[in-house]
């Protein structure tokens, strides 16, 4: 009997069903593995990657903000030509900690996993205020605002105090200057916290803010090899 694809497409039930059937085995084959992957779920004690500290939280926060994932992904596929390019091909675990994920869909603007180190401060914040003063083609916007607005402190607390409720490891072990004394997996307490970020963000614009972020961008992995 010669099989049709008319009876399925004729059919409501059946074509919703059999779809819907598709997509979890889809996202099955996608997921599980990546359940049993520890570098997905990282670790105090079992990673390369840390949480943000405040200064490059609040550059991580005006990046989204300012909607850069709109332009610019930070996910390198496995491929030679984005290798050759990029460096080495993002892993699941570099992005742990971001939230929400910035691989984005689209590149207007070249990736940017690795960027951090790439280029210095001052061209960073160059380009920031003016893109094509530093590349001439850009079509990148202007950020000028950036360097006469100070770095938000109390929006970078609170997101600290979130991502701690969500399992993001503030520990004394990642960050042993501000733990007080502390040791191991203790987590920093609120008053540790807000005075931490006070002092992180005393003086600095969301210019620095943003600098600091992207300078980050692919240094842990980078470290790590």
């Amino acid at each position: 009997m010669k099989f049709s694809h008319e009876k399925i497409e004729k059919s409501i039930v059946l074509l919703g069903v059999l779809s819907t059937l598709t997509v979890i085995w889809g996202g099955l084959v996608h997921i599980v593995p990546l359940l049993n992957d520890k570098s997905v779920r990282p670790d105090a004690e079992n990673t390369f990657v840390k949480p943000y500290d405040p200064l490059r939280l609040a550059g991580f926060n005006i990046y989204v903000r300012e909607g850069c994932y709109n332009c610019h992904s930070q996910m390198i596929r496995p491929f030679r030509w984005e290798t050759e390019r990029y460096g080495h091909y993002s892993l699941a675990e570099e992005s742990a900690y971001d939230r929400p994920f910035q691989w984005g869909s689209k590149r207007t603007g070249p990736d940017l996993a690795r960027v951090g180190g790439k280029y210095s401060d001052e061209w960073h914040m160059l380009h920031l205020i003016d893109p094509r003063s530093r590349v001439p083609q850009s079509n990148m916007p202007s950020f000028p605002w950036l360097a006469d607005t100070e770095a938000n402190v109390d929006l970078t607390q609170k997101s600290i105090k979130t991502k701690i409720k969500l399992g993001e490891p503030y520990t004394a072990q990642n960050f042993p200057e501000q733990a007080g004394g502390a040791t191991g997996n203790t987590l920093l307490t609120n008053e540790q916290i807000d005075a931490w970020v006070v002092e992180s963000l005393q003086g600095k614009t969301e210019l620095d803010a943003m600098v600091a972020y992207l300078q980050g961008l692919g240094r842990a992995f980078k470290e790590k090899r």
